[in-house]
């Protein structure tokens, strides 16, 4: 019999913020729904002693982050190779960050955003199983567009070769967000300026077919849906 998840990670001083504790959640749901909204995370590690953050993409599958790369990049090379990467890791933080809303205060200090935020803490490692690597590119897919992995060609053999996947366990992981409107201190609401906060969303265009595509074929449904 399968064991559920407990409801929270559980937090350590890496995931403790030193200020505005309040908002920091460790709630498994809060954390996987801010992952699930996005495809576009930042790869922080080391290399050669200096700190190094990547924008790349990334999918879940449960409790599991995948990073896509290629077999020459950087986070490879840094932990010395695919076969130390495979045997030990490397140590990285990842970063997904969503911007709901622009916080236009009176005061310049008080000025902020509506944000959601997720931290993960952990050990990426080289996904060198054919099976797996292969889940984890459809994972990555479908967490750009949902649908479009049963819709296109799979790697090839040579292309599997060619792209290097991590994987992350989340297990240090933390949530942090921030909603509401303006926070202006008492003596300041008098002040002429406009307050209040400008909603961000991401917003996508009309799909441009391909040159090459075949006369008559149809948008499919999920690309309409975004």
């Amino acid at each position: 019999m399968a064991v559920a998840p407990p409801a929270a990670y559980e937090q350590t001083d890496r995931t403790t913020p030193t200020r505005l504790r309040e908002r920091a959640s460790y709630d498994r749901e809060v954390v996987h729904a801010i992952l699930d909204a996005g495809y576009v995370c930042h790869l922080g590690f080391v290399r050669e002693g200096a700190p190094v953050v990547l924008p790349t993409l990334y999918g879940r599958v449960g409790d599991r982050l995948y990073v896509h790369g290629s077999t020459g990049s950087r986070p490879l090379r840094s932990a010395g190779g695919a076969g130390e990467a495979k045997e030990t890791g490397m140590p990285v933080c990842v970063t997904v960050t969503h911007v709901d809303a622009l916080v236009l205060a009176r005061s310049a200090f008080h000025h902020s955003l509506n944000y959601r935020s997720v931290v993960v803490h952990g050990t990426a490692r080289q996904v060198t199983d054919e099976q797996e690597k292969r889940a984890a590119l459809d994972a990555l897919v479908e967490q750009v567009t949902p649908g479009r992995a049963a819709d296109c060609r799979p790697a090839s053999a040579k292309e599997l070769a060619a792209t290097a996947v991590l994987r992350i366990d989340l297990t240090e992981v933390s949530a942090k967000t921030r909603t509401g409107g303006v926070n202006d201190d008492i003596e300041d609401l008098p002040l002429p300026h406009w307050s209040g906060i400008v909603p961000v969303a991401p917003a996508y265009g009309t799909p441009i077919p391909d040159k090459h595509l075949a006369p008559g074929t149809p948008v499919p449904g999920y690309v309409t849906a975004l």
